[in-house]
């Protein structure tokens, strides 16, 4: 059957400040729509990948039209879902006969709901992974049946929405079929956030799915962590191999793995590192892990071995407000964390929030001292956002408010608000975050001396800009209607 893959279309001044939005915009590849697609092709069929980052909603009805798919699978996030009913909309006024189907991080979470509501358009949602799950309904369309019985689906049938039991989720990953990269059409058009890359073209990838651990603000399928080792199924070390020299065939020389921790399993992530180097592998890397998994040999290991920036999630700099958060682990293991992964020469990224249930101004302030004492290479300072599926979001009432409008939910537009902070409050934290840390007489003379290229002279020059706005412009990252808030000094 031809099958059509659709993330619709969206624009980053729709999420970031559109003076800010030039270094702070991302184009990872869409892993899971990928992995998808792979399994789809697997099975025979004809599919096509209409991204939305790089073509306009006229666009994507322009080149569906020419392909005539018979099945159009839409992805959403909670931010994106009103394109995605925007998307089915114009494709079943196209062709009333297509088979329209969501999947993503917001159906995923909202289930049946994404069916209701207006969403007439939709035929049948995915509510969990969906490599098998789509292969399925594939072959149902195809023989004439109906969806009765397929796990991991709600489905439309006249009048009712019928919701089927889950699908158990995948234990053998190895089992599955490399993301279709091929269906990108250029490597080059997913470039990463700015400074966020060594080398050019940049593959994503992942070697295992899921996570140990409870945040309070972080989304996971498996709620209950039943499946593999505590939540977390691992690929083997070979299968992991293999997708890294079937990267480096397709002409990528960089990979960002995009694991929740890639040291959730410390004893595989060095065998990774260990197979890497004595296969003399030539790709630099990047890699996310929890400061309490890591130690200075895998560390050393993981520099050893190409890689050469970790993301490490600070959040706060405050203890209790990371007690509320759930990051099981202290300021002190966050200090060692950095500064071990600095000894070894890798570069450090540690992301921050603001906005945690019972957080005051104060705390925000405290926050952006800690940032400035770790001293990273690179950081972010982030909204907590509620995204449907989180504890956050399931039991908003007891830490605070939350929006309405979907729109809000990106870590950008401050979507919740506790009992102790406005939205307000919480853009004027990030905005002075961004101006207290990226202003650095220190920071700013060593990123002038990491310059070595033209593309790092365009990435630097991308940030003196947002920089100059950050100054400039006042309220600079809230939009919308504001709430009454106390004054605070710039």
């Amino acid at each position: 059957m031809r099958c059509a893959l659709i993330i619709p279309a969206w624009a980053p001044e729709e999420i970031f400040s559109s003076r800010t939005a030039p270094s702070q915009v991302n184009y990872w590849q869409p892993l899971g729509t990928l992995y998808v697609a792979a399994c789809l092709l697997q099975a025979g069929h004809n599919v096509r990948l209409f991204n939305g980052a790089f073509l306009t909603h006229e666009e994507i009805l322009r080149q569906a039209r020419e392909f005539k798919p018979e099945v159009a699978g839409i992805y959403a996030t909670a931010f994106g879902w009103p394109g995605a009913l925007k998307t089915a909309a114009d494709l079943k006024r196209m062709d009333r006969s297509m088979f329209v189907c969501a999947g993503g991080p917001y159906p995923v979470a909202a289930q049946e709901r994404c069916l209701a509501n207006g969403a007439a358009h939709f035929d049948a949602v995915v509510t969990g992974e969906g490599e098998h799950t789509v292969v399925e309904i594939l072959d149902r369309l195809a023989a004439r049946r109906g969806l009765e019985g397929v796990l991991g689906v709600a489905f439309r049938q006249g009048e009712r929405i019928i919701k089927n039991p889950p699908r158990p989720l995948i234990e053998d990953l190895d089992a599955l079929p490399f993301p279709a990269r091929a269906l990108l059409e250029g490597a080059e058009r997913c470039p990463p956030p700015p400074a966020t890359y060594r080398r050019t073209p940049v593959a994503t990838m992942i070697t295992s799915r899921g996570c140990d651990r409870r945040c309070l603000f972080c989304f996971q399928i498996d709620r209950e962590r039943k499946a593999g080792r505590r939540g977390v199924r691992l690929r083997s070390v070979a299968n992991v191999l293999l997708e890294i020299e079937s990267c480096l065939k397709q002409g990528y020389r960089e990979i960002k793995f995009l694991d929740d921790s890639f040291a959730a399993d410390y004893d595989r992530a060095m065998q990774i590192c260990q197979a890497i180097r004595a296969r003399r592998l030539d790709f630099t890397w990047f890699a996310s892990a929890c400061v309490n998994q890591v130690d200075k040999p895998l560390l050393q290991a993981m520099k050893d071995a190409g890689c050469w920036a970790i993301l490490m999630g600070a959040e706060s700099g405050v203890q209790k407000n990371l007690n509320t958060l759930r990051k099981a682990c202290t300021l002190d293991q966050i200090r060692q964390a950095v500064r071990a992964a600095k000894e070894v020469g890798l570069q450090v990224s540690t992301p921050f929030l603001f906005g945690i249930p019972g957080e005051t101004f104060a705390d925000g302030l405290k926050t952006i001292e800690f940032a400035i004492e770790l001293d990273p290479d690179l950081t972010n300072f982030h909204c907590l956002t509620p995204f449907p599926g989180t504890d956050l979001h399931d039991r908003c009432e007891k830490y605070g408010r939350r929006s309405s409008e979907l729109a809000d939910y990106t870590y950008q537009g401050a979507a919740f608000a506790p009992y102790t902070m406005t939205r307000e409050e919480i853009q004027q934290l990030r905005q002075l975050a961004f101006r207290r840390f990226y202003s650095r007489p220190a920071f700013l003379l060593r990123r002038l001396l990491q310059v070595r290229s033209l593309r790092e002279v365009r990435i630097a020059a991308r940030g003196l800009k947002s920089l100059f706005w950050l100054w400039a412009a006042r309220n600079l990252f809230y939009r919308g209607k504001k709430e009454e808030a106390v004054s605070r000094p710039g």
